[in-house]
């Protein structure tokens, strides 16, 4: 069998690219007006479609949690999500294309100026369940306690509600929250760069060395610098 046909026998069994969109991560995916989805993602999905001369399928999630959890049934083809190793366990990454900051929303009479402050007994913090910082925070928190719900965005509303101290998230999301509130600021440093890439279920070889290189080209060819600017990111970064 002929290479292309094996990568597309891999990335799109069914004759159509099923695509994973995580409309938590406003960074890569966003709702247009008419429902379309717009943003550095779904431009990737169907540049990529187009060359293969296949269809893309938009399957839409609320959290990243959601995508990985639906890679166990095969739900899709072809996923934009954070590279992380527990997530590495059943999902095959490319290398990153483009790299975000995660950070804390915090009140504005807190007494919290840095990220480090945060991480002390007493202190509770606010995550989405599954989300790539939350899986970072478990792993770097020693002393304040993270209070997990559905959804970053459920987390953010969590924070409000509960009276919490901080809410942990994509820096973009929580300044999209904050804006025009003088009641919130968001930390100018982060706790981790989170790093975003195209990803595949486990074991499709053929499919992942091509996406790879489909990936590398874009972010060289300036097409990854394009979309995020269209779709007004531009506090993300391209990842070398």
């Amino acid at each position: 069998m002929q290479e292309q046909q094996i990568v597309m026998q891999q990335l799109a069994p069914s004759g159509e690219l099923r695509v994973a969109l995580n409309y938590g991560n406003g960074v890569l995916v966003q709702r247009g007006a008419d429902g379309i989805p717009q943003g550095v993602a779904p431009d990737l999905a169907r540049e990529l479609a187009r060359r293969l001369g296949i269809v893309p399928r938009f399957i839409s999630y609320e959290a990243a949690a959601k995508v990985a959890e639906a890679a166990n049934t095969q739900a899709w083809d072809l996923a934009f999500m954070a590279i992380d190793p527990k997530r590495g366990e059943h999902i095959d990454f490319t290398k990153a294309y483009v790299q975000i900051e995660g950070t804390y929303l915090v009140r504005e009479n807190s007494a919290w100026y840095s990220v480090a402050d945060l991480d002390r007994e007493g202190v509770r913090i606010a995550v989405g369940q599954g989300a790539a910082y939350e899986l970072y925070l478990s792993r770097a928190i020693q002393h304040a306690e993270l209070v997990r719900f559905p959804t970053s965005n459920a987390a953010i509303h969590g924070f409000v509600d509960q009276s919490l101290d901080a809410v942990g998230g994509v820096r973009q999301t929580l300044m999209d929250f904050a804006t025009g509130q003088s009641a919130y600021r968001v930390l100018d440093d982060y706790y981790t760069a989170i790093y975003q890439a195209m990803a595949l279920p486990k074991g499709r070889e053929a499919a992942l060395a091509y996406v790879s290189g489909f990936i590398e080209e874009m972010k060289k060819t300036g097409f990854v610098a394009e979309a995020l600017r269209r779709s007004g990111q531009h506090g993300a970064n391209v990842a070398l």
